[in-house]
This record gives structure tokens, sequence and C-alpha cells, in this order.
């Protein structure tokens, strides 16, 4: 065996036999031992009425923390279990079963924004878009252009994962850089940059639901919007563009060394990616220009001082129907720009594939709405039981009684909702079963839900590109396998690890400086601090 060849297999060996591969290993199994998240949320909303039967029956209670005569505090002064084991709350499970789900709130505002969307995804706005971004970069630009359109794709749900990771691969490999390179740049982009945009998308409809939700176990009235994290996430996608593009150049690239055509599984010849057509930039061009009228129109509406979406009795822009309508406002400027794409493209020519568009849409979210089912009831039987503000109350105090009530907390939280991403991967399945427990928590510490949001978007999106959980890690696996025929899983994870590392530690300090350091607030009206 040659002295090259020894080397290599002493490579692959120790990163087979390395701690950090035991700990991955770890982690799969663990995660393979949980079951379907339907599942999984069946079984939290059957645990947590018998929980509450036992506690109930212990009487189980905490003093409420909230202000004498504040809505929605305990006439006694006392917050106890309520025990739904019993013919009352059998009753209230039944009769409530179907409005938990239709009273769902990130059921509706999901669905609304993605009806949009849809119309710009199918009739091929967004592809063109991203194909134009990277066509027109240079080769020293193209890596930021690369990470940065990763992160801006995730206004289209999965469109990153299925076009811009295997495109950014072929971008690569036709530039004469190692085309994983490009998939580790992209993939960083779309999926550990995922809560990370320029514009609201579906997953801040999404998030913000559950927040509120969980913030009304403290206070009833709280209202979280989905433009609540628009300003911090809008400065994090340059961030996040920034620090992949870093990492890719000065560490995951020089890694992977210059690129060997013989290890690729199958004949690549000479990849080389389509420029958009003079009919696809005439097309772009026009569906810009609708969309400068569109926001021209809205701004018509929210500008000046007597603008009839401002907020009808102070005349602020914060808590107007026009931020309480956004997701109506997502709606409109993806379908119309996404429509007068197609028209002049060819893709789209009359309602009917307007409507088609839609239906392909809506037809990709049954599994969604299962799962929503299923949470809703989840969600329902916690508040019901006061379990979330008893759970609440006494870690705020823990919290408290250890000195963690500072800014120092929000480290803790970030790092603990990366871990917890390793083996439940879905932003929407974390979140609702985390948030009824830290949003009070945090809130009875004095911090908004609002930041507390932004702080969890921060953890659960920097190790997406190293959890086998993810959903779509299969997929972009099997795309780095046509450039490397024995690549496997670990490979994959260890090239996107560094991401992970300096995305937690960067984004991390990013909301430290905006939220702490410059008190700035992370959206449209967003408190940092909460004051009952």
């Amino acid at each position: 065996m040659t002295t090259d060849s020894q080397t290599k297999k002493n490579k692959i060996e120790l990163e087979q036999t390395g701690w950090f591969s035991k700990f991955l290993s770890t982690v799969e199994w663990l995660g393979n031992l949980l079951p379907h998240p339907i599942t999984l949320f069946a079984s939290l909303a059957l645990f947590i009425v018998l929980l509450s039967g036992v506690l109930g029956y212990f009487d189980i209670s905490v003093l409420d923390p909230r202000p004498e005569g504040a809505k929605g505090r305990a006439e006694d002064g006392v917050i106890s279990v309520v025990s739904l084991l019993n013919a009352e709350g059998l009753q209230r499970i039944v009769t409530g079963l179907v409005t938990n789900f239709t009273g769902f709130a990130p059921l509706g505002t999901v669905l609304v924004a993605l009806l949009g969307v849809s119309v710009a995804e199918h009739s091929g706005l967004l592809s063109t878009m991203m194909r134009a971004m990277v066509m027109n970069a240079s080769k020293t630009g193209v890596t930021v252009v690369v990470v940065f359109a990763g992160v801006i794709s995730n206004t289209a749900s999965e469109l990153g994962y299925v076009v811009l990771v295997p495109l950014a691969a072929m971008i690569f490999h036709s530039l004469g850089r190692h085309p994983l390179a490009g998939l580790a740049a992209a993939f960083a982009g779309v999926s550990a940059g995922y809560s990370a945009n320029l514009f609201i998308g579906t997953v801040d409809p999404l998030l913000s639901g559950i927040t509120q939700d969980a913030a009304r176990i403290i206070d009833p009235d709280y209202v979280v919007g989905p433009e609540v994290n628009w300003f911090f996430m809008a400065i994090s996608t340059f961030a996040v563009a920034i620090m992949g593009a870093v990492v890719t150049a000065k560490i995951v690239e020089p890694r992977l060394g210059e690129y060997d055509p013989k290890e690729a599984a199958i004949d690549l010849g000479e990849q080389k990616i389509d420029a958009p057509t003079a009919l696809e930039i005439r097309a772009m061009k026009w569906a810009g220009v609708s969309f400068v009228i569109l926001c021209a129109l809205l701004a018509l509406t929210v500008v000046p001082e007597n603008g009839i979406l401002r907020h009808p009795e102070t005349g602020k822009v914060a808590g107007s129907p026009f931020l309480k309508g956004i997701v109506a406002f997502i709606f409109i400027t993806f379908a119309v720009p996404g429509f007068v794409y197609g028209r002049i493209a060819g893709t789209m020519k009359n309602d009917r594939d307007v409507i088609d568009a839609m239906s392909k849409s809506m037809g990709s979210m049954g599994l969604y709405i299962v799962l929503v089912f299923f949470a809703a009831q989840f969600v329902a039987f916690f508040k019901w039981t006061n379990l979330g503000t008893v759970l609440a109350v006494k870690g705020a105090a823990f919290l408290q009684a250890t000195g963690l009530d500072g800014p120092e907390v929000f480290a803790l939280f970030i790092i603990m909702c990366g871990i917890v991403n390793l083996s439940l991967g879905s932003a929407s399945a974390q979140w609702a079963v985390t948030a009824p427990i830290f949003v009070p928590m945090l809130m009875l510490i004095g911090y908004a839900p609002e930041t507390i949001q932004a702080a969890y978007r921060i953890g659960d999106s920097v190790t997406n590109v190293i959890s086998p959980m993810m959903s779509y890690f299969g997929l972009i696996l099997a795309v780095a396998a046509r450039y490397k025929k024995d690549i496997g899983m670990g490979t994959l994870i260890a090239t996107m690890l560094p991401y992970s590392m300096v995305f937690i530690v960067g984004w991390t300090i990013l909301f430290y400086l905006w939220v702490f350091l410059f008190g700035l607030p992370v959206g449209p009206g967003a408190a940092t601090y909460y004051a009952p």
C-alpha cells in the first residue's frame, strides 16, 4: 500500500472513530428513537392529560406573579394545575377538538402566505432571480452571492434545497472550483441561515403564532405579529452571507483541495449553468416593475400620517392594520409579480395556471396540516391545564435564585435550542414544544416574546446543517454523491460543522450587539423587555 493510500485510509479511520463522530452517532441513535413528529405531538397531548390528572390530584400550585388587577390574574392570587383527567376535562377536550385546530394561529397565516409564494415559484420567477444573481457575479464574489441567495430562498420554502444547492455545486464546478464547496456554501445559506431573510416569509407567521399563544399564558392580550423579527433578521441576512463566504473560502475549500473528476459517480462532462434567456430577463424586469408599483400603492396607505392602514387611534405604524395584515401583503406581493412574470415568460397564460400553481403547493401541505391538528391539541391542553404557567413561574424563580436573569441567559438559551434541533429538526415542531415553557419563563424575568423568539431562531437555524434528522439532509447527501461517489454522512457533517460553529458564535454576538449594546428593536414595534 502506498504512503498516500495509507494516509488517506488513516484519515478515514480517524474520522470514523473520533470523539465527534461518536457524538454524532449517539445523536443519530437518539434521534431515531423519536417517533414521527405527528405521533410525538399526539403522545405529548395524551401525556399532558395524564400529567394534569396527577398534579391536579396533589394540588400543585404557584403564586400568580401578575400584578393585581391584571387581566387573566387568578382571583385568589394562586395558579393551580387544572386536571383534564376527569368528566369536566373530557367534556372540554371533546368540545374543543375542532376549534383548537381551526383557531391555531399559524395554520391560516402560513397557508395564505404560501398561496402567494406558490405563484412566484411555479411561474419560474424565483428560479430566474436566483440564476440571474449567481450568473452576474464575479468569480471572487460568487461565494457571497451563493450564500446570500440561499438565505433569501427561504421565502419560497423548499426551493433553496431543491434548486439552489444542486445549482451552486454546478456553478463551482463550471468555475473550476470544488463542487462540494459550492454545495456547502448554498446549504449553509439555505439551512444554517434558515431564519434570516430580507423579506417576511412563511416561517415568520408560523413562529409568531406559536409565540403569541405561549405569551398569552402570562398576558392574555399579548399580540405577536409576523413582522416582529424583521429588522434583526434582515441585518442577519448580510451577516450570515459574509460569515458563510469566509468559512467557505478560508476553511471548507482549502480542506477539500483540488477536485478530481474521477471521484464523481457519474460522467459530469462540461457542466454549465444556463443564464436567464432574454425573454426571462424581460419577464423578470416587468415583474420587478409590478412589485415596485405594489410597494408604492402600499406606501400611500402607510407613509402619510393619515394613511388608511395606520393605527386608527394612535396614527402610528406600530399595531396598525398594515402590520396585523402583513400576511395579506405577502400574498399579494408574491402572487402579482409571479403572474406578471409567468404571463410574459409564457409559463402562465390564464387564471387556471395560477390556480394550478396554488393547488400544487396546497397539495404538498397535507402532512403539515395533519401535524398542526395534533400540535394544536397539545398547545391547547398545555394552556388549559396551567402547566405552562406553573413551569414558567418555577423556572423563572430558579433562574433568579441562580442569578441567571440577565442577558447572559440568552447565550444558554440559544445553545440549548441548537442542541435540541439536532434531534427535532422541524422549526415549528420544536418551538411548539419549547415555546409554552421558555416564552413565559423568560417573560417573567423581564424579556419580551419578540426578543425571545429572535434568540430561538438563531439556535434553531445554525445546527440544521449537521443534523441527520433534518428533512432535506438525505437530499443534500444524494446531490453530494454525484460529485464524490464514496461520500458518507460523516464527511458531509464534517464539511458543514465549521459553518455551525462560526454561525452560532457570530450570530449570537450580533444578537447581543443589536439588542443589548445598541438597544435596537428586533422588529417594527417590538419591545426588548416585558413589563406587565
